[in-house]
């Protein structure tokens, strides 16, 4: 990548500085490009001329949705700091291994975990600052509020940072080990923007509802910043509420949002979903996990919204894949075509590119990460010859669509064929009582693995094993027939929505 960092906030405060630029539903604040900029600027004064964090410095943050967040991204960026944002749902030792890990000079959170971070001070030799987004809790803690009027409201000199140089660091989710740290650059962010807003048409008349959470990828890059980037509206919802979100919908007059599949499930659910005025929404979309195609459908026929897919992760900046308007019904299950700035191929396990149909891992080129913080060796394993290697099972179609075919190692062989868990939960969506399924595979002595799914009734419906078992015996292989369903109440999920399937392993395995 070559280039250099420009600063988004302060050509919209000079372009249009009366435009709203955000929205915190949390606490009912709303605040224009003239205002962020200036709070931004503040923050980076304070960051650099009162606490001395240089260009490079280390800055974590662990808090909740709010536009807070958007305002200390900004800040570090206006003066060089590198932002930590960190997953609140982990645990104190969890957190604990990701600060030792970052070593963070300043770190922010909200009041309500001062706890946390009660238990975590003593463990934090090299933070020098500590913040509070609320109230006072000690002489030894800043105020975030008093903390910003200790810095200039013109800012600081804009360092001359490079696209390749790092503005956050995103801690992955460990699903397969200790968390990694994927450093996400200025480029990432500038190209990620470029991409999504041409593939949504994103535009400054354009306000966003987001309730991904900000500490990830998907909070940060879908859509806040792109919509930041255009100079539209970003209004930053804290808990996800389904008929709460339905409210602000009709209140803020949002045009374009991202769920995750968990999500849409729940809204399928509201019987007085078509009492709400959504005809402001433009683009509904989701991503995070596997979008099941009779979701789509369900949507289309009863509600007259098109669900639109797109496929992402930390690691690729985050977008990759996203289906056009026309296509989302007419190819439900596929994740849409190539972004702008991204590149894509499919390999087989020796490295060749693979054609049409043909499944085997997807690796991403163009906008991805530049590596790996503190870990140069996983950064070789996982980047090779310029392609980021996802870990996802994949194909695409004559036309150039893709699809996600399953995680490689959520794959598991049944009598020497490979059974892809989502092709065989896809058909089991379609039965009107499943609200959810997940597909795992469990040990036997004759086929060395069989499938069993997991699954979730909707409320007030009833099926049996026999039943599921049988409504897929004429649509699925003989090797890929579930031979044994268990019911829960719910699926575990990361916070991303993504299903735990490790810990369905542990509990399923009998």
């Amino acid at each position: 990548m070559y280039g250099y960092h420009y600063d988004w906030l302060e050509r919209h405060a000079d372009r249009t500085p009366d435009k709203l630029a955000l929205v915190d539903l949390n606490t009912s604040r709303s605040f224009t490009y003239r205002a962020v900029n200036e709070r931004a600027n503040r923050f980076a004064s304070f960051l650099k001329v009162r606490l001395g964090v240089g260009a490079g410095g280390r800055v974590s943050v662990l808090a909740k949705n709010s536009t807070d967040y958007f305002e200390i991204l900004f800040g570090c960026s206006k003066m060089g700091a590198v932002l930590n944002t960190l997953n609140w749902r982990l645990a104190l030792p969890e957190l604990e291994f990701i600060l030792h890990d970052f070593s963070p000079e300043v770190l922010i959170y909200d009041s309500e975990f001062d706890y946390v971070v009660r238990g975590l001070k003593p463990k934090l030799g090299a933070c020098q600052t500590y913040i509070n987004i609320g109230e006072e809790v000690d002489r030894d803690t800043w105020v975030y509020e008093k903390a910003l009027w200790e810095g200039s409201p013109l800012g600081v000199p804009l360092p001359r940072l490079r696209y390749e140089d790092t503005w956050a660091l995103l801690y992955t989710s460990g699903t397969t080990g200790k968390p990694k740290g994927a450093k996400m650059t200025y480029g990432n962010f500038f190209y990620n923007a470029v991409g999504m807003g041409q593939a949504l048409d994103i535009n400054s008349r354009d306000v966003n509802l987001t309730y991904l959470p900000c500490f990830h990828a998907g909070g940060l890059g879908l859509y806040g910043c792109p919509v930041l980037h255009a100079g539209g509206t970003v209004v930053v919802g804290r808990d996800f509420d389904a008929v709460e979100m339905l409210r602000n919908i009709e209140r803020w007059k949002s045009t374009i949002m991202i769920l995750v599949p968990s999500m849409y499930l729940m809204l399928d659910q509201i019987p007085e979903l078509d009492e709400f005025n959504l005809s402001s929404m433009r683009a509904w979309t989701s991503g995070g996990s596997h979008l099941p195609p009779n979701l789509v459908y369900n949507f289309k026929k009863k509600r007259n919204i098109i669900i639109r897919q797109g496929y992402g992760m930390t690691e690729s900046g985050p977008s990759v894949f996203f289906i056009p308007e026309e296509d989302a019904v007419r190819k439900a299950g596929s994740v849409g075509k190539v972004v702008l700035h991204s590149d894509v191929c499919i390999m087989d396990s020796k490295g060749s590119k693979l054609g049409p149909n043909k499944v085997g891992e997807l690796c991403v080129g163009g906008n991805i990460t530049s590596g790996y913080w503190n870990r140069d060796d996983i950064t070789a394993e996982t980047i090779v010859d310029g392609w980021l290697h996802t870990g996802d099972a994949a194909k695409y179609d004559e036309e150039g669509f893709y699809y996600i075919v399953d995680r490689l190692k959520d794959m598991f062989i049944s009598g020497g064929e490979n059974v892809y868990p989502a092709e065989i939960e896809e058909v089991i969506y379609r039965i009107p009582a499943i609200k959810e399924v997940a597909v795992i595979g469990v040990p036997d002595p004759k086929w060395q693995e069989v499938p069993k799914a997991i699954v979730v009734l909707k409320e007030d419906t009833a099926v049996s094993e026999e039943e599921i078992i049988s409504f897929c015996s004429d649509k699925l292989a003989k090797y890929k027939l579930p031979r044994s369903v268990a019911f829960v109440k719910a699926l575990p999920r990361n916070d991303t929505g993504k299903v735990l399937k490790r810990e369905l392993v542990k509990l399923h395995m009998g």
